[in-house]
């Protein structure tokens, strides 16, 4: 089997139409990464626009997250009246819709607002992509939602590493944004053709929304934790650097870079890694590699080190979200959808915690805090047999 069909999931196919295909779930992963990139990226200029302090900031960063949260009943009732496909295609342009919305904001209260359109519909094209994997791994037949989520790192490393180059060389946040929106909304609108054509369901005997119970419920207390890891290192990385390092602006948006460069490579090789040894101890692991390179960074002992840090913290977490999506996909949309409830609760919670713990105690020890996180990750994951 060659690398591509390794990678996509699906044998290779002649026709253009049947390679088409091949590449339309990855490239939604990767245009998922892209958007959510972008806005990390320039997070520290947004809040320098707006002269938010760190609390401020938070305030904000709980609208992206109650928008993730709140919108998933929405997420599964759109994809099981609409299919998977055509509510990923919806959940996309409005997602598109946000990042201008956010560039435009002109006070906290917009911001907040955009922020929260924000958080709504990445979150309902995520669960509406991922429910496509979940097919795609099951026709496959073996383990593959690691490597569609390498997709989603490749995207958010070309997004962060956009993010660094239009900082430093000062392009508007709201330039920055169009500049990519556009583009993107062409591809999403072409990709949609080629997207598996899945109708909806009005036999299924499940209800519409439901939260997890259960095994599955450790899935979703596994799922939030990452989420409360991988959201804050997002959204606070770069004002961590800028603040304590005192970065440049085009350099901040590198510790979110070389976080989501190794999360790809990492991702290249878990589903063989889960294969081999299984993906408890793939999860528990790599956990608590993540808590060693936070704790690293957390030390700031000067850009490099701090970098690695951050980089090494990636690949420790490369494994959660594919592993616990894949465990909730294969009980239907409506199970994944209930996951992903709990696990994206962490990105309501975490970056604004982390905010508080950096207004009041510094960002040294905010950051200790993830390393925190991470070694629950590490405990809850070995114990989790819903994982396997």
């Amino acid at each position: 089997m060659s690398r591509l069909e390794y990678a996509c999931g699906l044998p290779l196919a002649a026709s253009a139409a049947r390679w088409a295909r091949l590449i339309a779930n990855p490239l939604n992963f990767c245009l998922l990464g892209l958007v959510y990139a972008s806005w990390a990226a320039r997070v520290p200029t947004v809040r320098d626009a707006l002269q938010l302090n760190a609390a401020e900031l938070s305030i904000a960063l709980l609208g992206g997250g109650a928008g993730a949260v709140l919108s998933f009943p929405l997420a599964a009732g759109l994809i099981r009246r609409l299919g998977a496909r055509r509510a990923s295609f919806c959940a996309g342009l409005a997602m598109m819709l946000s990042l201008p919305a956010i560039a435009l904001s002109p006070s906290l209260a917009w911001l907040t607002a955009a922020a929260f359109l924000f958080g709504a519909s990445t979150s309902c094209f995520d669960v509406a992509i991922n429910a496509l994997g979940a097919v795609t791994e099951k026709a496959a037949g073996r383990s593959i939602m690691s490597m569609l989520h390498a997709w989603f790192c490749a995207g958010a490393l070309a997004g962060a590493l956009l993010g660094s180059l239009a900082a430093g060389a000062q392009v508007p946040v709201l330039a920055h944004y169009l500049m990519l929106v556009v583009p993107m909304s062409l591809l999403l609108l072409v990709n949609g053709r080629w997207l598996p054509d899945d109708r909806r369901d009005d036999s299924a005997p499940s209800p519409l929304y439901a939260l997890p119970h259960g095994p599955l419920a450790m899935l979703g207390a596994i799922g939030f934790c990452g989420a409360m890891a991988e959201g804050s290192i997002g959204d606070w990385s770069g004002v961590y650097l800028k603040d304590i390092l005192h970065a440049a602006d085009g350099v901040a948006p590198l510790a979110f870079a070389g976080f989501t460069g190794t999360m790809l490579a990492a991702r290249l090789v878990c589903d063989r890694l889960k294969d081999r040894y299984g993906a408890r101890r793939v999860v528990g692991s790599g956990a608590m590699l993540a808590a060693a390179g936070l704790s690293v960074a957390a030390a700031a002992p000067g850009l490099a080190l701090t970098l690695a840090g951050f980089a090494i913290a990636g690949a420790g977490l490369a494994a959660v979200f594919p592993f616990v999506f894949s465990a909730g996909g294969r009980h239907g949309p409506t199970a994944l959808a209930g996951v992903a409830t709990l696990s994206y609760s962490g990105s309501l919670l975490g970056p604004p915690l982390i905010g508080a713990i950096a207004h009041r105690t510094g960002m040294q020890a905010a950051i200790g805090f993830i390393a925190l996180v991470c070694v629950a990750i590490s405990v809850a994951g070995l114990r989790a047999s819903a994982l396997e």
